[in-house]
């Protein structure tokens, strides 16, 4: 498990921050790993390794059998981390994701058991399935990084994510993810079917055994505790910060809009631009990258009025006119 604190033995991250000919060779490496897997889809893992790179949660939508499982899989897989997956079913309690205190005879007192959360890795199996009692046990531990029970608190270690999968919610048996828990997702993606020539390649490496099974780690934690420092260092101008603010506003002000992005939604475009700022190698954050990750960061944050959506219209087309109404600005970088 890897924490990155001080005094853990383990060494600062920031001391092994990497310059930017060795972050786009790590970048390289896991983007290799899970195109590895996820065949075809080289959009999807650019987006799922910017929201990584972001430390955010990830949530995967879409029809059984598309990649999800093997994708979130391919993510734990590819860094020497600690993680562990859930799944998620009906009758599973919030005590079986954060943990249970139990009697100890021996000392006479409660104890803390640790549940599968405590993890740097959590892959959420078909979220969706579980009641939202169950899947309200997520919402501190998704923000603050910490679990609390029995007015005491265990934090988790870093670097920590929730990658999640659920199947539509007009599928059976699923339940809608409560809005708090969706506005804590960084990024929803949509895998969607592979290209022909892909599904080909995936028949033909496939046929003896996944290939996810077999995958190698390309890093160690402290290599990935790195990336994601590095990110941070990447430059976001009060102009951009402002366009992103009045992106937010617009989607707000939509007529067809009942709820827009939250203040959590800004500062997650936010992250996640300076990671595809940096992923291109670029110390700076432009306009094209706030553009290029509005959709994946925030259309599920958005909730439409029953008329606007009996009407065809979705949250996609409104963060699209957003992009289009809001000026672009200028001058991005001193």
């Amino acid at each position: 498990m890897v924490t990155g604190q001080p005094g853990d033995g383990l060494g600062a991250p920031v001391d092994r921050a990497p310059a930017g000919a060795a972050f786009a060779r790590r970048v390289e490496q896991l983007t290799g790993n899970l195109c590895r897997v996820l065949r075809g889809k080289d959009v999807v893992v650019h987006q799922a390794l910017a929201c990584v790179l972001a430390e955010g949660h990830l949530l995967l939508q879409d029809v059984p059998g598309t990649g999800k499982t093997s994708l979130a899989r391919a993510l734990a897989a590819s860094v020497r981390l600690e993680w562990n997956r859930i799944q998620f079913t009906p009758d599973l309690l919030p005590s079986d994701v954060t943990g249970v205190s139990v009697f100890n005879q021996a000392t006479g007192a409660f104890e803390f058991r640790r549940g599968p959360v405590f993890a740097n890795v959590v892959i959420g199996d078909e979220i969706n399935r579980a009641s939202p009692k169950t899947q309200s046990a997520l919402l501190e531990v998704m923000e603050e990084r910490t679990v609390t029970t029995d007015a005491t608190v265990f934090p988790v270690p870093r670097p920590f994510m929730v990658v999640a999968t659920q199947n539509p919610i007009d599928m059976e048996g699923t339940y809608p993810l409560p809005e708090a828990q969706l506005d804590r997702f960084t990024m929803r993606l949509q895998v969607g079917y592979p290209p022909a020539d892909a599904e080909a390649a995936i028949l033909r490496h496939e046929k003896d055994g996944a290939t996810v099974a077999t995958l190698a780690p390309v890093m160690e934690g402290l290599d990935l505790l790195a990336m994601i420092d590095h990110v941070k260092t990447v430059e976001v101008s009060p102009a951009i910060e402002a366009y992103i603010v009045a992106l937010a506003a617009a989607t707000r002000e939509a007529p067809e809009v009942r709820l827009g992005v939250s203040p959590r939604g800004s500062l997650a475009l936010l992250r996640v631009a300076r990671a595809w700022a940096a992923m291109a190698d670029r110390p700076y954050v432009v306009p094209d990258d706030v553009k290029a990750c509005m959709a994946p960061v925030w259309s599920h944050r958005i909730l439409l009025h029953p008329e606007a959506e009996l009407q065809g219209r979705s949250a996609s087309d409104v963060v699209g006119r957003a992009a289009q109404s809001v000026p672009v600005p200028r001058h991005v970088h001193a």
